[in-house]
């Protein structure tokens, strides 16, 4: 008569997780309960015995059989996972489960009967699409505005312009202001947080400050000292602060104004590489018409991506989503490290707590992203060729001549996902209807002294200090 073999079913659970489920037959169990204590009596060291001779009735009153189970058991659990992997050609996603537990299991495993237990585990998704022919997306429109030129222009002139003391005159808009202010909250006069500073940079210009704010600054002389009534905005970044009202008492230290450079040609030989104004504007028209190009392309495979998405069926397994909030915070670590911050300070136990909740929304719409298309991929037989995989990896290779020790086999794989990228979005393009709609524009908000907006909407590059009340 054969030993009974040791039986492996699967099962599949909610959120592409599946169940191992095994009965282990007693001779199994006795087996790996013998090898262990085999294992103890071979490495045990005792009093008066030789190394590797420790009989095995002296282990088991010494050790005791609960230890030796434990340590058999854990052997077993291992043995029946490979062979499962194996057997059923299981990819894990993680480390597998044991469901109710170690302990638990341990009490019902014996050398003279079956085992049953189940081991559970996260396994890739197979997404499906509802269709991928036929939809309709929805995509903004970004024109190009002449407009943005002259703003980019004027952007130069006030970097290249001379800063000049102002004289017999009071503040006006387009000056820099130097002031010291001091806040209040007109409720109960108390001192506002962060509110107050003995010197600061102000371009009196329109959406620098909180309405108001700038207004109440003009026509004030130097040494001359106001009090502003303003009102904190609705969505002001701090909620205690929001919606109060404030007193803010302030006194003008000086007053500078810029003096621009002509908009001739010397001015555009200073302001970049070109020779004549002519070259200079051909020059910004041409950049931000390839820019403007490029978003409206980005809209469109936004919102070719986004129809596609709502065709998507998958169930996201956790392992993936933890490790996707994990990349999400290692960029915004990276960013801050960038930026000069010290990453460790920063990152408390605390704010990544928070920041692995705020960040599983946006970890799971770039795995829904990401599966919507490899599902395209694999249902319309999408795929990039090896000539012209050969070709453009040669081209990448080229412009990174100078590089040293890039990882050929990372190099390819990114080099495959763009090109694979670019066909499916050219399919989804040629497939599908990109409906476009205009911008909305939006009336830009008045100042006054009861507006919505915050103390300083921006730092103005000639501050000399930041205080709390900025607009991050």
């Amino acid at each position: 008569m054969s030993n009974p073999k040791l039986q492996i079913k699967t099962k599949k659970l909610p959120e592409s997780r599946l169940a191992i489920e095994f009965q282990v037959p007693a001779e199994q169990c006795k087996k790996s309960f013998e090898d262990a204590l085999s294992t103890l009596c071979k490495s045990a060291d005792l009093p008066g015995f030789r190394k590797g001779k420790v009989p095995k009735a002296v282990i088991l009153q010494q050790i005791g059989s609960k230890r030796i189970q434990a340590s058999g058991l854990e052997k077993l659990l291992e043995a029946i996972w490979k062979q499962a992997l194996k057997e059923e050609s299981i990819q894990p996603l993680c480390d597998p489960e044991l469901a109710g537990g170690f302990d638990s299991l341990l009490e019902s495993f014996s050398t003279d009967k079956a085992l049953k237990l189940t081991l559970e585990t996260d396994v890739a998704p197979t997404p499906t699409l509802k269709a991928t022919k036929g939809l309709t997306a929805e995509a903004e429109v970004i024109k190009f505005e002449k407009s943005k030129v002259d703003e980019l222009i004027e952007q130069s002139r006030k970097q290249l312009a001379t800063v000049l003391p102002v004289e017999n005159r009071s503040a006006a808009h387009g000056d820099i202001a130097v002031v010291s202010f001091k806040g209040r909250f007109a409720d109960d006069n108390k001192d506002i947080e962060g509110g107050n500073t003995e010197s600061m940079d102000i371009e009196l210009e329109e959406g620098q400050m909180i309405p108001g704010f700038v207004d109440g600054i003009c026509g004030m002389k130097i040494n001359e000292e106001k009090t502003i009534d303003c009102k904190f905005p609705d969505d002001y970044q701090d909620e205690k602060t929001r919606g109060k009202k404030a007193k803010f008492e302030i006194q003008l230290k000086d007053l500078k104004t810029r003096e621009l450079p002509e908009l001739n040609d010397a001015f555009a030989k200073q302001a970049s590489d070109k020779e004549t104004m002519s070259e200079l504007r051909k020059e910004l028209t041409n950049r931000l018409k390839d820019d403007t190009e490029k978003r409206q392309n980005k809209n469109r495979e936004d919102s070719l991506l986004k129809v596609l998405v709502s065709q998507l069926e998958v169930e996201l397994p956790k392992t993936l989503i933890d490790q996707e909030v994990r990349n999400l915070i290692e960029k915004t670590a990276q960013t801050f490290a960038q930026q000069g911050m010290d990453v460790k300070s920063t990152f408390t136990a605390d704010l990544v707590k928070s920041l692995m909740e705020s960040s599983r929304p946006e970890a799971e719409a770039n795995l829904k992203n990401s599966f919507a298309l490899q599902a395209l991929a694999e249902t319309e037989k999408i795929e990039v060729d090896e000539p012209t995989l050969e070709t453009k990896l040669k081209e990448v290779k080229k412009e990174l001549s100078a590089e040293k020790n890039i990882d050929q086999q990372k190099l390819r794989q990114a080099v495959l996902d763009d090109l694979l990228q670019e066909k499916l979005f050219a399919w989804l393009e040629e497939n599908n209807t990109v409906v476009e709609k205009s911008l909305e524009k939006k009336s830009k908000p008045k100042e006054n002294s009861s507006g919505s907006k915050k103390i300083q909407e921006k730092a103005p590059k000639t501050n000399s200090k930041t205080d709390k009340t900025s607009r991050k």
